[in-house]
């Protein structure tokens, strides 16, 4: 009798064994830090038998996971280059993006910085150290202090094209991990200055500056008025299947798509 209860506890694990699922999602720190977890909490509350492995490393690294298939999905606030394309072909894997949510690149500075609005020239002329020193676009006398993303994010990518000409960062620019750090950084710093996602503004110690009278919201965004503004993806390798097919039906429902706008990301639908 011992035997026979001992082999169907045996069993009865097997077969929860079998059915435990999870998935593996890798890349931007925009999606992964805060949007993705909070998905990931409620769809495992209805779906108990799912765990997750989560890492907000940057946009780079989730579609290298998907090209090298260490990740069901890859999250990226930037689409991927035609190099990495190519890359993923040349070993079967067909890059697929979905775009998740829109966001806007707020420029953020210290709370006590007087300076309200930039124009879209002096934002390139501060990020790339043309302009070293408040004074010159109307704020206090005092030495900018820039702070980024580090280059595997694609909001540093996306930064440089849409705010710097594609040109390069300043030598002085500090880069940081993520959102966080850069809000944390200027925050410190009276003389900080940065960009973050829109799930970030929000934060202690910082205030968002406007460009050119338009700051970034669901309206300057969705109306192409705000200059900053770029969509963040999902990527698969072709169709999604299985409970990565499941998870991203979730994102894009409109449970899904309330987190979104609750963390502060502008909905893709």
């Amino acid at each position: 009798m011992k035997k026979i209860l001992l082999t169907a506890a045996a069993l009865l694990a097997s077969v929860a064994t079998a059915s435990a699922q999870k998935l593996v999602i890798k890349g931007s720190d925009t999606l992964g830090a805060k949007l993705v977890p909070m998905l990931a909490e409620e769809y495992r509350a209805a779906n108990p038998g799912v765990s997750f492995e989560i890492a907000a490393e940057g946009s780079t690294t989730g579609i290298t996971a998907i090209t090298s298939g260490t990740a069901d999905i890859g999250m990226s606030s930037r689409r991927a280059r035609a190099t990495e394309i190519s890359a993923a072909a040349a070993r079967n894997v067909q890059m697929k993006p979905l775009i998740v949510c829109f966001d806007g690149m707020a420029v953020i500075v210290h709370q006590d910085n007087p300076l309200k609005d930039l124009t879209k020239r002096q934002v390139e002329q501060i990020f790339t150290g043309d302009v070293t020193d408040w004074s010159a676009v109307g704020g206090r006398p005092g030495p900018i202090s820039i702070y980024t993303r580090n280059t595997s994010s694609g909001t540093y990518s996306d930064w440089k094209d849409l705010a710097m000409k594609k040109r390069d960062y300043a030598a002085s620019s500090q880069k940081m991990a993520g959102n966080e750090q850069i809000v944390a950084e200027v925050s410190r710093n009276p003389n900080g200055i940065g960009y973050v996602g829109l799930a970030y503004i929000k934060e202690p110690g910082i205030h968002v500056v406007s460009i050119e009278g338009s700051l970034p919201d669901k309206e300057s965004v969705l109306a192409k008025k705000y200059p900053y503004a770029r969509p963040n993806f999902y990527y698969t390798n072709g169709e999604p299947a299985g409970e990565a097919a499941k998870f991203i039906e979730f994102t894009l429902s409109p449970a899904g798509q309330a987190i979104v706008e609750k963390v502060g990301f502008i909905p893709a639908k």
